[in-house]
């Protein structure tokens, strides 16, 4: 899913759907773009014209109205749980974002063991096992993480459902034991992804749960 304990975890994905994704790929191939940056003036001698450099700009992690009704909810999580915050939230999802998919790609079992449930987890270690006995390995890079941002919440009782926009900016390719490309490309793509968290706030235990995930 630092301050914000890195144990996200999935749970409840249909296997034939995560298998699906997963090979192809996470999330959906938008255009190619460099990071953002904006240019800022830099200190210079008196009487000389400023200079404006290019400086990369960090990921925008905006928050909901928090009078709309996203906001609305987030405030109500916050109430059955007072620890809850929406920036640190946000913190984690970036975070648990960049260890399933980097975990995937190299196929650390171990890795995915920590961070999945069980029968999420047969799914993903399914994909990984087909793609070994092809022959095939995936490469992916996570260039940057230009956008997290909460599209949606809803509150049932205690249990909190948050659903996660992710935009990053990636380089992912499968090679064929004889080195072709197999899926993949290895120029920068854009990545959007909506990953829906779920949790019990009324339970003690912190995790947030993988629950959904889809291409936007």
């Amino acid at each position: 899913m630092g301050g914000f304990p890195i144990d996200l975890v999935l749970f409840g994905l249909v296997a034939a759907f995560l298998v699906l994704r997963l090979i192809n790929v996470l999330g959906k191939r938008t255009g190619f773009e460099q990071p953002v940056s904006r240019l800022v003036p830099q200190p210079m001698p008196a009487n000389a014209p400023p200079v404006l450099e290019a400086v990369a700009e960090p990921p925008h992690r905006p928050l909901p109205d928090p009078t709309g009704p996203v906001g609305q909810v987030l405030q109500a999580m916050s109430r059955i749980d007072p620890h809850f915050a929406a920036q640190r939230f946000l913190d984690g999802a970036e975070a648990a974002f960049r260890l399933i998919v980097a975990a995937y790609a190299k196929g650390d079992r171990v890795q995915l063991q920590k961070l999945l449930s069980a029968d999420t987890y047969a799914a993903f270690e399914g994909a990984i096992a087909a793609r070994e006995a092809a022959g095939e390995v995936q490469k992916t890079d996570i260039r940057s993480v230009e956008h997290v941002s909460i599209d949606h919440a809803d509150l049932y009782g205690s249990i909190a459902t948050i659903s996660v926009r992710i935009v990053s900016d990636q380089v992912n390719i499968v090679m064929a034991a004889d080195g072709s490309v197999v899926h993949g490309t290895d120029a920068v793509t854009e990545i959007v992804d909506v990953w829906s968290f779920s949790r019990d706030l009324a339970q003690p235990d912190p995790a947030w749960h993988l629950v959904a995930a889809r291409s936007a």
